[in-house]
């Protein structure tokens, strides 16, 4: 027993718990295959429907969901929303499997809104029950198990479809099956005495505390006098008004301590975004990632429109899991580049967006299915590649805290971004164009991405350059001046 309890304190047990967790949470084969689901005689219907009319439904939840549940997350410490999330899993499968017409379609999307919305309790929750030395490991290994599980997912649904000539539909089965699986583990994660913002502990140095006692502490009566009892009985008067004072004071202080911690959060934004190398990584983030999200949503739609598939074999599932192996490469790749990041990073930004960009053009041309998937491969690897570093450049110089709060951010900004891409392009209430004629955009797009970020940082370059000369005038005031003895060496031959 001793043991168990040990190891359910120690790093090891939640780190388990949560992979577990991560894992069966993207083992969802009915991915690749959801528009084919759609479009089917399962839920007959079309192209136009699920694109202009039930996808947009989850963007705008979405957006509407993050930020209460950015806030929520850390003050009802990770575990409650971790739970919700597994809740929202369960919701949105059973309706995806036995609801039909597009308003129940529209409702599920708004379930997959908060499943999507509450993601960032899973990537939070570990760092508020292990050690910072720790962190590089967990993190490790709680986003590689996440990846696993898609591929893994992808891998599978495409051998089933192909090979054993499943249904869609028990695609979806096996999906309901891996998150209600997910769900059971929720509840044995190890419920978190910290928080990053409104719970956070006081060092262990801190005179008069303990290491672990929380930072808001209940405030002692004006009187001096100890609440007691004796079998439920309050024993004195004095100490149930002083009960009620506590009480009050405790909401007062609850308040004071939401409204330190929104103040906190602006002063950190401020100072953060006030560095240029910053605020430029993070405005690519932001863009870059709403991008990939219109991409990843409609991509299906796309594939259908080039190979129907109700008369066409699709390989959706091998698409999808070659390019997560592609962009995990990628990624892993980053550690090894030895790049003076300062200088030529936002150069590596505008090129690489110029690469997403002609693979998007790539994918609206072609009328190859083949090409329209290699652009695909081509684009979603390279924007792993490129959010690695961005991720590494603005977590380098950040404090956990901060990095949160910029993380929170940057996916909020992406999401008004991609809610006014979505608004306007594809909503039935906006333009309403064609799914071939979104990439076309979304190509333009990635180029006015490119062009900004290549302007950039020729002026960074130029800028170096110029400084440097500079530095090297002042250092070295005479070196422009020439002396007899260089002006006899020059006319050497």
């Amino acid at each position: 027993m001793d043991c168990f309890r040990t190891m359910r304190q120690s790093w090891i047990f939640p780190t388990t718990i949560l992979c577990i967790y991560g894992f069966f949470t993207t083992m969802r084969p009915s991915e690749p295959f959801v528009v084919p689901y759609l479009t089917g005689p399962d839920k007959n219907l079309t192209l136009d429907e699920v694109s202009n009319q039930m996808f947009p439904v989850w963007t705008y939840s979405y957006l509407v969901l993050l930020f209460p549940v950015f806030v929520l997350t850390d003050y009802l410490r990770y575990k409650p929303i971790i739970i919700l999330q597994g809740v929202s899993f369960l919701i949105t499968w059973l309706m995806l499997l036995f609801s039909q017409g597009l308003l129940a379609m529209q409702i599920l999307e708004f379930f997959y809104g908060l499943v999507t919305a509450t993601e960032i309790a899973y990537y939070s929750y570990i760092y508020s029950v292990v050690s910072v030395e720790h962190y590089q490991k967990v993190t490790s290994y709680c986003r590689s198990v996440t990846l696993v599980g898609y591929t893994i997912a992808s891998v599978l649904a495409q051998l089933l479809v192909s090979l054993a000539n499943v249904s869609y539909f028990y695609l979806n089965v096996i999906t309901m099956v891996s998150v209600s699986v997910a769900f059971v583990f929720s509840f044995f994660l190890p419920m978190p005495q910290k928080s990053m913002f409104f719970h956070k502990k006081v060092g262990a140095g801190t005179q008069g505390s303990s290491p672990d006692k929380d930072v808001v502490a209940p405030e002692m009566p004006a009187n001096g006098s100890v609440p007691v009892s004796q079998g439920g009985c309050i024993v004195s008067e004095s100490s149930a008004k002083s009960g009620q004072q506590k009480s009050q004071s405790d909401d007062l202080q609850q308040g004071n301590l939401m409204l330190r911690v929104f103040v906190q959060w602006w002063q950190d934004l401020k100072e953060c975004y006030s560095s240029s190398h910053l605020l430029f990584w993070s405005i690519w983030w932001a863009s870059a990632t709403a991008g990939l999200n219109q991409v990843l949503n409609y991509i299906q739609l796309l594939w259908d429109h080039k190979a129907p598939s109700q008369s066409s074999q699709v390989y959706n599932g091998a698409v999808e899991a070659v390019a997560t192996f592609g962009g995990a490469v990628a990624a892993f790749a980053v550690g090894y580049v030895k790049i003076d990041w300062d200088l030529f990073g936002e150069l590596a930004l505008g090129i690489f967006s110029a690469v997403d960009a002609g693979s998007l053009f790539l994918m609206h041309f072609t009328t190859n299915i083949w090409l329209c998937y290699a652009g695909f491969l081509i684009f979603k690897s390279v924007y792993m590649l490129l959010i690695t570093i961005a991720v590494f450049q603005i977590a380098v110089n950040l404090s956990m805290e901060r990095y949160a709060l910029v993380f929170g951010v940057n996916t909020f900004l992406a999401l008004v971004i991609q809610t006014i891409m979505t608004l306007i392009v594809v909503d039935a209430r906006g333009l309403s164009l064609h799914v071939d004629v979104q990439f076309l955009i979304y190509g333009g797009y990635f180029s006015v991405i490119t062009g900004i970020f290549i302007v950039r940082s020729i002026y960074i370059i130029y800028s170096t350059k110029r400084k440097k000369e500079k530095v090297a005038a002042v250092t070295n005031p005479n070196s422009s001046e020439t002396t007899p003895e260089e002006c006899i060496e020059s006319t050497k031959f």
